[in-house]
């Protein structure tokens, strides 16, 4: 069998940067369509973009596709589709009529490029223990993006209400880039398994999420939010558990909560079961 030829193979190194560029023209594409007035289909060029982002990395992984340039390509995907974007999609909807709409955009968008710096510049710091990959530093720019365009799927659905007044959009916006930028432990989600007894739960429900994906779109996309927000208190308690203990620093997630589910006061005698050592 002759080898695959050099063309090919680049071609298919390639994939994960054009699936990069996708997701960029997903997020400006959003802007076109707000300005169109078109809001459901601008949430969904964001959540195509979220989706598409999400796939890019692991592409390159599986492809041994990794390069600086790859990098590169996807903070600054992430900056337009994640920063700049939901910004301009909030300002030309719901934040026009205030004088303080453009300033409350211009700190979403700041927050963006900020968590994507700093995100950067961990991934170069050898310092950084080893459970940190389990977790993210603040809320992810895709996740980030979703939430802070959740006043977008509520206007959408339901109109004018509460929920689309200048004042309580610009304060979900700063609440948003706060989370963005801050500290706040949140799970990846590499490191979410489902245990085989919970298989058939779980394709339940994502029948149901496609249904309401079909019927309920904007919805779905709340519920999805909210559902994320209220995941952030058990991550930090997890993180926090992680870091109290450097002998599971080295495990995979799913045996960390295997220990965490025994008996109070069991975690070094389960930890020694699986083989662990306390890292020097």
């Amino acid at each position: 069998m002759r080898p695959p030829r050099p063309s090919r193979q680049h071609a298919v190194r390639l994939l994960p940067s054009i699936i990069t560029v996708l997701a960029l023209c997903g997020g400006l594409s959003a802007v076109k369509f707000a300005l169109d007035g078109e809001l459901g289909t601008a949430l969904a060029m964001v959540g195509a973009a979220a989706v598409l982002d999400s796939l890019d990395g692991r592409l390159a992984r599986m492809l041994d596709a990794t390069s600086k340039m790859g990098a590169e390509l996807d903070s600054l995907s992430d900056a337009i589709s994640f920063g700049v974007a939901p910004a301009l999609v909030l300002y030309v909807t719901l934040l026009d009529s205030s004088s303080y709409g453009w300033i409350v955009a211009l700190l979403y968008a700041v927050s963006i490029v900020l968590r994507l710096a700093r995100f950067n510049t961990l991934l170069d710091d050898d310092s950084v223990p080893g459970y940190a990959k389990d977790f993210f530093v603040g809320v992810p720019a895709p996740a980030g993006g979703l939430v802070a365009l959740a006043p977008i799927a509520a206007y959408s659905q339901w109109g004018e209400g509460w929920w689309s007044s200048t004042g309580v959009v610009m304060v979900w916006t700063l609440l948003s880039a706060t989370l963005i930028v801050s500290r706040i432990p949140t799970l990846a989600m590499k490191t979410v398994s489902v245990p085989p007894r919970m298989a058939a739960g779980l394709l339940a429900l994502v029948a149901l999420a496609a249904a309401a994906l079909v019927t309920y779109p904007y919805v779905l996309l709340l519920v999805l939010v909210f559902v994320y927000l209220a995941h952030i208190p058990f991550a930090v308690r997890s993180q926090r558990w992680v870091a109290a203990r450097p002998e599971t620093w080295d495990i995979k997630p799913s045996e960390r909560r295997a220990i965490r589910r025994s008996p109070n006061g069991s975690h070094r005698s389960s930890a020694t079961r699986l083989g662990l050592r306390r890292p020097r």
